[in-house]
């Protein structure tokens, strides 16, 4: 559904029948004087887009590719043609009606007085008959349209031209295509932290160390001329008790801490190669000839 909201991104759009085929671009949009809803676009056909017919945008629907009205193309080829002078009398609203199998419209559409007046509604229309979305008043419209008489962006004074787009009263015969290049850059923006943190833990760890032991051993003698002064010593017959010392060595751990390595953070640039895809719309140029369509 198209609101006011919405018109200045109707305005130069290519416009679509209900099975998807293209009638051509959209040029003016006519609102309801009552409801200040929109009513009308006016579609250009024919060679070079010269050719404007009236298509009802009432249950039309704005999508990426442009807008797609519920009627066919070759209703709007030969729809009644009634000049695009910016105002709708009650009679050319009531014939587009019959054509379209639309009635009579809405309760509020239709529109007895045909005299001019410079009130402005809610949406900044002119109250007479259907009005363009840029009917001249020193008013700005509300929905952001200029007090010049023109609707979307870049028209010029004259009603119903839209510029560069397709010829027209300011425009010579040639007809602009354009198209939508991608440009794609980079921006550097944070993705993470990495952080240094030191944390103490035990380990457990075997050294194997030599110790040493004194053990008692028994040494026997025979009774020499050496020693039998030593032997004789004493009394012949005696208790006696003779005592050594024994030593022996035992593992001695002490610990220290000494400083092993440093560890710091540091940042490199790794390069790699990343796909952007993006839908680019372009304008294609379609050549009627005598009834003949082809695309150029």
């Amino acid at each position: 559904m198209i609101g006011t909201d919405t018109i200045s991104r109707v305005i130069g759009q290519d416009v679509y029948d209900q099975s998807g085929e293209k009638i051509g671009s959209a040029a003016e949009v006519y609102l309801d004087d009552e409801t200040g809803q929109p009513e009308w676009v006016t579609v250009r056909t024919g060679l070079f887009g010269t050719k404007e017919s009236f298509v009802p945008i009432r249950n039309a629907d704005l999508t990426d590719e442009g807008v797609r009205v519920p009627v066919s193309k070759s209703q709007v080829k030969d729809a009644p043609k009634i000049d695009t002078d910016g105002h709708l009398s009650p009679q050319e609203e009531q014939e587009l009606y019959r054509y379209y199998g639309m009635g009579s419209g809405t309760d509020t559409a239709q529109t007895a007085t045909t005299e001019s007046t410079t009130d402005m509604s809610t949406t900044g229309m002119a109250t007479t008959g259907m009005a363009t979305t840029g009917m001249t008043d020193t008013a700005t419209t509300g929905a952001g349209y200029t007090d010049t008489g023109t609707a979307g962006t870049g028209m010029t004074d004259a009603p119903g031209t839209v510029g560069r787009d397709v010829s027209g009263p300011t425009t010579d015969n040639a007809m602009t295509r354009s198209e939508e290049r991608l440009n794609v850059g980079t921006t550097s923006q944070e993705v993470g932290r990495a952080r240094l943190r030191k944390y103490v833990v035990t380990e457990n760890v075997t050294e194997t160390v030599p110790v040493s032991r004194e053990e008692v051993r028994v040494e026997r003698e025979p009774i020499t001329d050496a020693n039998i002064g030593n032997a004789m010593d004493g009394p012949a017959i005696s208790e006696e008790e003779h005592e050594v010392v024994l030593h022996a060595e035992t593992p001695v751990v002490e610990k220290e801490a000494v400083p092993v390595e440093r560890v710091r953070l540091d940042k490199t640039t790794v390069t790699e190669q990343a796909q952007v895809t993006e839908g680019l719309r372009k304008e294609e140029i379609e050549v009627d000839d005598a009834g003949t369509e082809r695309r150029i």
